[in-house]
C-alpha cells in the first residue's frame, strides 16, 4: 500500500534507476540529455493511469458494499426501536370500509373517527408515541406493510392461516361474529335454512370481498348460494335494501353500528350470530418485538378496563369480549401448532402456479366475457352516434355532442357506480334481482367506450370525400342508402385499426369493474395477493394472462394497418 500512495515522480525515478547498473544511473534532475524518451514517459503515464483507475474501482466497490450494508442493516433494523425513535406509530386502514372501524368524521371531512382510530391512539400511548393514520385500499394493506410504508395493519383484519404465513399477528383485540341481514319486507328469508332450500335460482348473498363472511359462506353453504363481493360493507347492504340481493352477511359490529343509520334501515337481523373469529393487527413477519409490544398493550388495555370503555362507547361490547384473554392463549396455541405442523407456510414459486392457475384462468375468462360482450355494443352505439352528429336532425346533434363529452369527461368508475347502484332504484322490484354486476359492467363499459368509438367513426366519416355522397345521390340513391352502401363501408375500413386498439385497451379497463363486485382478473389477483403474499408469482401470472389476451389483437391491428398501407 505504501508503494501505491507514493507520488508518481518517485515511482518513475525508481523505474529509471532500475534500468541501469547499480550506481551508474544518470540523475533525472541534473541532466536534460539523460531524460527518458517521450515514448517511455507516455508508457509510464499510461501505466500510472491504469493503476489509478484500479484504485478508484477498488475504493468505489468498497464504498458501494458499505452503503449497501448500511441500507440493508437499516431496512432490517428493529421496527419497534425505529417507531420509538421517530415518536410515531403509522397504522394503515381503509376508511372506505366505514363504521365503526375507520370512517370520515361527518363534522370534519379531514378527520377520521371510529373505534380503531381510538384504539390506535391508546396503543400508541402504551408505546410512548403518537398514532398516525395512513389511508390504503383494504386489499392492498399487506403490500403497504411489506414495503415499510406502514408499521401495522389495523382495520378489522381477521386472523387466517394464509395471512399468518407471511405476516406476524398480534393478540386479538376483538372477537367478532357474523350476522345475517335481510330486507324487512322480504318474508322469503326468516332463517338460515331458507337459504339452503333447493331452487332453480340460488339466492345472492352480498359480502365484503376477501372477508371472513365470504369464507364462511363458501365453507357452510357452498353452491347453495351465489356470493357477491363488494369493496365496502355499505355497498353490500345497499344492494340488499334495493332488492338486488336476497341478504348480506356482515360482521356483528358493522350490523349493530348501521342498524339505526340510513345504510342499515330497512334491514333486519336473521337468526343468531355465527362464525366466531378474531380481529388481530398484523406487522411484518420478522418484527416479533413489535408484535409482542402491541399484544402487551392490548392486554394492559383489557386489564385496566380501558378496552371495555372504548367498545361500550361505540356500542360493540358484548359478553363474548370477556373471553379475550382465553382467545389470546387459544390463538397463540393455534399459531404454534400450525407452525410446528408446517400448516402455516407461505406458498412460493411453482407452488403458487400449481395452486392458483385455475382461479386466475377463470377470472381471465370473466375479463374476456366482459370485453367481448361490451365492445360490439360500444361499436354499434358509437357508429349510430357519429352518424347522428354528422347527418342527423339538427336538434339531435347537440344532444349527442353532450352525450359524448360527458362520458369522455367523467371517470368510468363513477359511471359504473351510477348504473349499478342508482339505476336499480327506478327499476321495478321484480326486475332488480336480474340486474346483476356482470350486466351492469357490460352496460357501463359499452356506454363509456361508445363515446370514444363515436369520435373515431366521426373522423372516419369525415375522411371520406364529399364527392362520394354527391356521386351516390346523382346515381339516384337515397341519402340513407348512400350512407349504408357507400360512405359507412369506406369509413369502417379506415377505423378498423384504431377500434382494434381500443379493444385491446378494454381488456385492461375491465379491472375497474371490481368496484361493482365483478371478480375479473385484476380483482382476483388482488384477492390472492392479499391472502397469500405471493405478489411476484401472482403478478407474473396475471401479466402473462393479460398478454395472452391482448397480443393476438395487437398482431391483428398491425396486419390490418399493413393491408391498408398497401391498398390490398
Amino acid at each position: 500500500m505504501a508503494i501505491l500512495i507514493q507520488p508518481a515522480r518517485f515511482r518513475i525515478a525508481r523505474l529509471w534507476r532500475s534500468s541501469f547498473p547499480e550506481g551508474s544511473a544518470p540523475s533525472l534532475s541534473n541532466t536534460q540529455a539523460c531524460r527518458p524518451s517521450r515514448g517511455a514517459t507516455d508508457e509510464n503515464r499510461s501505466s500510472e493511469r491504469r493503476r489509478s483507475h484500479r484504485r478508484r474501482a477498488v475504493v468505489t466497490g468498497i464504498a458501494t458494499v458499505g452503503i449497501w450494508m448500511l441500507i440493508h442493516s437499516a431496512a432490517r433494523a428493529d421496527r419497534l426501536d425505529a417507531i420509538r425513535q421517530r415518536g410515531v406509530l403509522i397504522w394503515g386502514a381503509d376508511q372506505e370500509g366505514g363504521g365503526p372501524f375507520v370512517y370520515p368524521d361527518p363534522a370534519d371531512d379531514d378527520r377520521v373517527i371510529g373505534f380503531e382510530v381510538d384504539l390506535a391512539g391508546l396503543l400508541a400511548d402504551e408505546l410512548g408515541v403518537r398514532a398516525e393514520f395512513k389511508q390504503a385500499d383494504w386489499n392492498t394493506l399487506p403490500e403497504f406493510l411489506r414495503s415499510g410504508v406502514i408499521d401495522v395493519v389495523l382495520n378489522g383484519y381477521e386472523w387466517t392461516p394464509d395471512r399468518a404465513a407471511f405476516m406476524r399477528a398480534t393478540a386479538p383485540y376483538y372477537i367478532y361474529e357474523l350476522q345475517l341481514l335481510a330486507r324487512e319486507d322480504d318474508d322469503s328469508i326468516r332463517s338460515w335454512d331458507d337459504l339452503k332450500q333447493s331452487d332453480e335460482t340460488r339466492p345472492q348473498i352480498s359480502v365484503l370481498s376477501s372477508s371472513s363472511s365470504e369464507a364462511y359462506l363458501k365453507q357452510h353453504l357452498g353452491d347453495a348460494v351465489e356470493i357477491v363481493g363488494y369493496q365496502g360493507n355499505t355497498d353490500a347492504m345497499a344492494q340488499v335494501r334495493q332488492g338486488v340481493h336476497a341478504a348480506t352477511l356482515e360482521d356483528w359490529p358493522i350490523a349493530v353500528f348501521y342498524k339505526n343509520q340510513p345504510q342499515g334501515r330497512g334491514l333486519r337481523f336473521i337468526g343468531e350470530p355465527v362464525g366466531r373469529g378474531y380481529y388481530v393487527m398484523y406487522v411484518a413477519r420478522e418484527e416479533e418485538r413489535l408484535a409482542d409490544a402491541l399484544s402487551g398493550a392490548i392486554d394492559a388495555l383489557y386489564r385496566d378496563g380501558r378496552l371495555k370503555t372504548l367498545y361500550e362507547k361505540w356500542g360493540i361490547w358484548n359478553a363474548t369480549q370477556a373471553q379475550l384473554p382465553a382467545a389470546t392463549s387459544e390463538l397463540k396455541a393455534l399459531q404454534v401448532s400450525g407452525s410446528a405442523s408446517g400448516a402455516i407456510e407461505a406458498p412460493h414459486g411453482l407452488g403458487v402456479v400449481r395452486r392458483y392457475w385455475r382461479i386466475l384462468l377463470s377470472a381471465a375468462w370473466m375479463t374476456v366475457k366482459l370485453s367481448v360482450f361490451s365492445m360490439p355494443l360500444a361499436i354499434a352505439l358509437g357508429l349510430l352516434i357519429a352518424l347522428g352528429r354528422l347527418y342527423g336532425p339538427k336538434l339531435l346533434r347537440p344532444i349527442l355532442t353532450i352525450y359524448v363529452e360527458v362520458l369522455r369527461g367523467t371517470p368510468v368508475m363513477l359511471q359504473l357506480y351510477f348504473i349499478y347502484f342508482l339505476l336499480p332504484m327506478v327499476l321495478p322490484m321484480s326486475v332488480r334481482p336480474y340486474f346483476g354486476p356482470v350486466i351492469a359492467a357490460v352496460l357501463g363499459l359499452a356506454i363509456n367506450y361508445s363515446a370514444y368509438e363515436a369520435e373515431i367513426y366521426r373522423a372516419g366519416l369525415q375522411a371520406i370525400p364529399k364527392g362520394q355522397m354527391e356521386a351516390a345521390l346523382a346515381l339516384g340513391m337515397t341519402r340513407r342508402a348512400a350512407l349504408r352502401h357507400v360512405i359507412v363501408p369506406q369509413a369502417v375500413r379506415l377505423v378498423v385499426p384504431p377500434v382494434t386498439n381500443d379493444f385491446i385497451a378494454l381488456f385492461k379497463d375491465t379491472s375497474i369493474c371490481s368496484v361493482i363486485a365483478v371478480t375479473e382478473l385484476s380483482k382476483q389477483y388482488n384477492v390472492l395477493a392479499n391472502s397469500t403474499g405471493a405478489i411476484v408469482e401472482l403478478a407474473a401470472m396475471t401479466a402473462l394472462l393479460y398478454l395472452a389476451m391482448s397480443y393476438p389483437l395487437s398482431l391483428s391491428a398491425r396486419w390490418m394497418e399493413r393491408r391498408m398501407e398497401t391498398g390490398a
